[in-house]
C-alpha cells in the first residue's frame, strides 16, 4: 500500500483496484471467454504515467499486461493478479494533410484513424472492425481491405514512441533504433509499450463500391475459381475475400438459404468510379447470386460493417494460416468442415487475397511473416453459451488441421490464440534474430503476455 501511494503521487491517470465501482468494467476485454482479475488496472494519460506504472510493476514483481483496444483474441491484454496498463485514456489522432502523416495515441481505435484521415480524403490501411485498437493491430501486422493497394498497416508505419522494459521513453524508426523498429513491425508486443504511432497516409475517395454476393454451397467451387481469378488478375484497387459459412436465420434472413451452408465473395473496389464497372464485370456476370449487396458506399460505413457482428462480449476462437494456392481438394475439405459447424455457434471459414503491395516489401524488411502468401485463411467461431466452448475450439482446430498440409511456414501473429507459438509464427531464422533483439531490449522478459519471444 505504501508503494501504491507513491505511485498515485506521481501518476496523473486513474488507478482502479478490486472493490472499486469501476473494477468489473475495467477488467473486461473484447473476447467473452476471458475472465481474469488483475490486482490493479491503471489508465495513464501520458507517456510519463506509463513509465511510473511500469516502474511500480517491476518493483512489486507484478505480471504486466498492456491493453490498447482490448481486442486480443487470446486475452493477453489482461491477467490474473498482475497489473493491466490500459491505454484507453491515450486516444486521439492528429493528421497533417500536407505531409500526409497521422500520429495516433497508443490507445486510439481504428475508427479514430479512419475518420480523421478521411476528413482530408486520406487513409491508412488498417483492419476491418472499427472498434479494434490501433496498437495491437499494428504491432502484429495489420491486414485489411486496402492491403493489396497500400500494403499492411506496418508497411505504412513511419515511427513509434515506446516505453522500454527499463523505463526509458525511446523513438524507433528507419533512422533511429532501426533494429528495434524492425522487430516492432510484426512482433512489437515483445519490446515495449508503444505510446504513439506515426503513419503514412494515402489518398482515398470517400466513396467506394463494396458488398458481397452469396451463393448456395453447391457453387463453392465456382465461387472459389472466381476468387482465384480476381486474386491473380484483378486490379490492385479490388479487395476480395471468399467465405464459407451458414446463412443467418431469423429476421432479415434470405428464406431459401436461412441456416444453410453458403459460399460468399466479398469485395471492396477503391479505384476510380468510372472504372468500377469494368473491374467488377466478371463478378457481376457470374451467375445470379441469391444475395447481391455490392453498391456504392462510404469507406467509413464499410469499415463499420462488421462492428455489430464483432461486438464485445461474445465468446470467440480462431486459427489461421497462410496458403500458397487454393486447390480444389482443399475447397472440398472446407465445404465438408463448414457443413459440420457446431450447433449454437456462428462459425465459418474465410480467405483473403494477399500479394501485390504486400509482396512488394522485401521479406526481411521487418519481423512480419507471410509476404509471399497468395492467401490468408482463417477458421472463426462466435458463440455465447459456455457449455459449447470445447466443441467450438475443437471445430476450429480440426478445420486448420485440414488446412495444414496445404499451408506455408509462418502465421499471422494477431490470430494466434494458443501460447508458446512464436517459432511457428516467425520461423527459425527470424525467431533467432528476434531472440537477440529481445535480449537487448527486454532481457528479463517483462513483456511476456504475447506470442512470446523468450530471451
Amino acid at each position: 500500500m505504501h508503494a501504491l501511494a507513491a505511485l498515485t503521487d506521481t501518476f496523473s491517470g486513474e488507478v482502479v483496484l478490486p472493490g472499486d465501482p469501476e473494477y468489473d468494467s475495467a477488467r473486461v476485454v473484447w473476447n467473452g471467454m476471458i475472465d481474469r482479475r488483475p490486482a490493479l488496472v491503471v489508465r495513464p494519460i501520458r507517456a510519463g504515467d506509463v513509465v511510473s506504472a511500469l516502474r511500480f510493476a517491476r518493483e512489486q514483481d507484478l505480471l504486466v499486461a498492456v491493453r490498447g483496444g482490448g481486442h486480443s483474441v487470446s486475452g493477453q491484454s489482461t491477467c490474473d493478479d498482475g497489473i493491466v496498463i490500459d491505454l484507453s485514456r491515450m486516444r486521439g489522432v492528429r493528421v497533417d494533410p500536407d505531409q500526409r502523416r497521422a500520429v495516433a495515441g497508443g490507445g486510439a481505435l481504428l475508427s479514430e484513424l479512419d475518420s480523421e484521415a478521411q476528413k482530408h480524403g486520406l487513409v491508412c490501411p488498417v483492419g476491418v472492425v472499427s472498434h479494434t485498437g490501433v496498437a495491437g493491430l499494428t504491432l502484429g501486422g495489420g491486414v485489411g481491405r486496402l492491403q493489396r493497394k497500400y500494403g499492411l498497416t506496418i508497411d505504412n508505419l513511419l515511427s513509434v514512441e515506446l516505453v522500454t522494459a527499463d523505463g526509458r521513453i525511446v523513438h524507433a524508426s528507419a533512422d533511429e533504433n532501426a533494429d528495434l523498429f524492425w522487430g516492432v513491425r510484426g512482433a512489437g508486443a515483445n519490446f515495449g509499450i508503444v505510446t504513439s504511432f506515426e503513419f503514412r497516409l494515402h489518398p482515398l475517395d470517400p466513396m467506394v463500391v463494396a458488398g458481397s454476393v452469396v451463393h448456395p454451397i453447391d457453387r463453392a467451387h465456382e465461387v472459389a475459381a472466381l476468387f482465384r481469378e480476381i486474386a491473380e488478375n484483378g486490379s490492385d484497387d479490388l479487395f476480395a475475400g471468399f467465405a464459407l459459412g451458414l446463412a443467418p436465420s431469423g429476421d432479415g434472413a434470405t428464406p431459401e438459404l436461412a441456416g444453410k451452408p453458403i459460399a460468399a465473395l466479398s469485395v471492396m473496389y477503391s479505384g476510380p468510379r468510372d472504372a468500377a464497372e469494368h473491374d467488377l464485370a466478371e463478378l457481376r456476370e457470374f451467375g445470379p447470386p441469391v444475395v447481391d449487396s455490392i453498391a456504392p458506399k462510404t469507406y467509413l460505413s464499410v469499415q463499420e460493417m462488421n462492428d455489430e457482428a464483432m461486438a464485445w462480449g461474445h465468446r470467440f476462437y480462431m486459427k489461421s494460416a497462410f496458403l500458397p494456392a487454393l486447390p480444389d481438394h482443399l475447397v472440398d475439405l472446407l465445404v465438408e468442415r463448414v457443413s459440420n459447424a457446431p450447433a449454437g455457434a456462428e462459425a465459418g471459414l474465410s480467405l483473403w487475397a494477399y500479394g501485390r503491395a504486400i509482396a512488394e516489401v522485401p521479406d526481411d524488411a521487418m519481423a512480419f511473416t507471410g509476404r509471399d502468401a497468395a492467401f490468408w485463411i482463417g477458421a472463426e467461431a462466435f458463440w455465447d453459451d459456455p457449455a459449447i466452448d470445447d466443441r467450438c475450439r475443437d471445430w476450429g482446430r480440426a478445420a486448420l488441421a485440414d488446412v495444414a498440409p496445404f499451408a506455408m511456414t509462418g502465421r499471422y501473429v494477431n490470430d494466434v490464440v494458443e501460447a508458446g507459438e512464436a517459432r511457428s509464427v516467425y520461423g527459425d531464422a527470424r525467431n533467432a534474430r528476434l531472440v537477440e533483439l529481445k535480449r537487448a531490449w527486454d532481457p528479463e522478459n517483462v513483456f511476456r503476455l504475447n506470442q512470446n519471444v523468450q530471451p
